[in-house]
C-alpha cells in the first residue's frame, strides 16, 4: 500500500496542491468566461458528460439524469449536508436543494467566474477554496464530485506519486463523510491511452492529467468500498458532439468574445475527446464509494 500524503500539516497541504493543477491554470480554462460556455453547454451549464437514454433526450434531459443519478447514488435526497467537490456553475447544487430536499448543499470550485455566477442562498453556498483546504466543522452526510478528479495529477508525476495524490483525495473525503456516508465519483479515464494528447495538456487543460482504472482502485484501498462501477464513455462522445455541434451553430458569437485561435481550439478538443471515447482510447468512470469505518 502506497503512503499517505499529509493532509494535516500545511507542509503536507501545500504539497498535495502542488500534485495537481494550479488555481492559476485552471482558471485558464474555466474563467475564459461564462457566455462563452453558455454558447454551447445546455441551460443547466453543466459541463460534465450527460447520461443519455433515448434518442429523443434533449442534452438538459441527460444532463438532469446524470445529476439524478449521482445524488441517488451518494444517497443524498433529503439529507441536511451535502458538498459538492469541483461544484462548476452550481447545477448540482441547485438539484440537490430544489428538486431532492437536501438542507445545504456546499459546493467548492477554484473558479473566480463560477463561483461568483452562483446566487447564495439559505441552502446553497459556494466556497471558493480546495478540498484541500475545505474544514466544515461538521461531517457531510454525502459527497459528490463530478469532473474534478482529472485536475489532481500532474501529468509530470510517477505513477506512484499519482496514487499518493489519489489517496490524499479519498483520505480527505472520508474524513469529510459520516459513518455510513457515500461519495459519488465521476471522472474520465485512460482507457488505450498512456498520456493524454500535449495539445490537451498544452491548450486546454494545462496540468492536468487522467488516471487510470487501476490507480483509482488502488486509492481507494482502506478508505472506501467500491460499490458500484460504470463505464460510460458512449455517453461522453455523444456529450461532445452534442457540445460540437452547438459551438459550431454558435461560432460567430464564440469568436467575438473569445477570439478565433481559442474557439478552433476548442472545436479540435470536442472533436478529438468524442473521438477517443468512441475508440476507446478514453474512458467514462461513475464510481459508488461507502466509506469504510
Amino acid at each position: 500500500m502506497r503512503p499517505v500524503m499529509d493532509v494535516e500539516s500545511e507542509a503536507g497541504r501545500t504539497r498535495i496542491e502542488r500534485s495537481g493543477a494550479s488555481e492559476h491554470e485552471l482558471r485558464q480554462h474555466y474563467d475564459l468566461g461564462n457566455d462563452f460556455y453558455r454558447l454551447w453547454l445546455d441551460p443547466s451549464m453543466t459541463y460534465s458528460c450527460a447520461m443519455w437514454k433515448s434518442e429523443s433526450d434533449t442534452l438538459y434531459d441527460a444532463q438532469m439524469r446524470k445529476l439524478d443519478y449521482h445524488v441517488r447514488e451518494a444517497r443524498a435526497a433529503g439529507q441536511a449536508a451535502v458538498l459538492d467537490i469541483g461544484c462548476g456553475w452550481g447545477s448540482m447544487l441547485k438539484r440537490l436543494t430544489e428538486f431532492w430536499g437536501v438542507r445545504r448543499a456546499v459546493g467548492l470550485t477554484l473558479s473566480e467566474a463560477q463561483a461568483q455566477s452562483v446566487v447564495p442562498t439559505e441552502r446553497t453556498q459556494v466556497k471558493l477554496e480546495s478540498w484541500v483546504r475545505h474544514e466544515p466543522g461538521e461531517p457531510y452526510d454525502a459527497l459528490i464530485s463530478i469532473g474534478a478528479f482529472e485536475h489532481f495529477a500532474r501529468p509530470t508525476l510517477s505513477r506512484d506519486e499519482r496514487i499518493g495524490a489519489y489517496r490524499a483525495f479519498f483520505t480527505r473525503c472520508r474524513d469529510l463523510l459520516r459513518p455510513g456516508g457515500a461519495l459519488s465519483l465521476q471522472t474520465i479515464a485512460f482507457g488505450g491511452l498512456q498520456a493524454l494528447d500535449p495539445f490537451i495538456t498544452d491548450r486546454i487543460f494545462p496540468g492536468s492529467a487522467l488516471p487510470s482504472p487501476a490507480e483509482i482502485l488502488t486509492s481507494i484501498e482502506g478508505k472506501f468500498e467500491l460499490v458500484r462501477l460504470r463505464d460510460d464513455r458512449a455517453d461522453y462522445e455523444r456529450t461532445c458532439r452534442q457540445w460540437a455541434g452547438a459551438l459550431k451553430s454558435r461560432r460567430i458569437q464564440a469568436v467575438a468574445l473569445v477570439g478565433a485561435d481559442t474557439v478552433r481550439d476548442y472545436e479540435v478538443f470536442l472533436r478529438n475527446s468524442a473521438t477517443g471515447f468512441r475508440s476507446g482510447a478514453l474512458r467514462l468512470l461513475r464510481l459508488t464509494l461507502n466509506r469504510l469505518g
